[in-house]
């Protein structure tokens, strides 16, 4: 039987390159939201993925029918918007997690920067 080493992973420890990408244009609704991804962790089912995000203002079209997403806001301002029409203002300090089926708008209204979790199953 062999014994396979797991190791805690801390993002300050865990050095990785940052991944600059511009969202989608088809789901840019205002500005020219630029983001840096820094993913720290990946599970090995691939169904979890966690890391650092920043992203410049702008909004876009969110659909979350096939993850879940814990945030969690270090700097900046964002809002959150249903179909419906119900938002939801989140800025430094601020937790709070994105159900699967969720759909709406992201809005950063100023620069942001968050920590996340994101659960999608196979």
């Amino acid at each position: 039987m062999s014994v396979t080493e797991v190791s805690v992973i801390g993002f300050k420890d865990n050095e990785v390159e940052g991944q600059r990408s511009a969202l989608p244009a088809d789901r840019v609704l205002a500005g020219a939201p630029e983001q840096v991804l820094w993913n720290h962790f990946q599970d090995r089912s691939k169904q979890m993925v966690s890391g650092v995000w920043d992203c410049s203002p702008g909004k876009w079209t969110a659909d979350y029918s096939t993850k879940s997403e814990f945030c969690h806001i270090l700097s900046g301002k964002v809002i959150l918007a249903d179909t419906a029409g119900k938002s939801q203002t989140f800025s430094s300090g601020d937790s709070f997690v994105i159900p699967s089926g969720f759909e709406g708008t992201w809005e950063v209204v100023e620069p942001v920067r968050k920590l996340y979790v994101i659960f999608q199953p196979n």
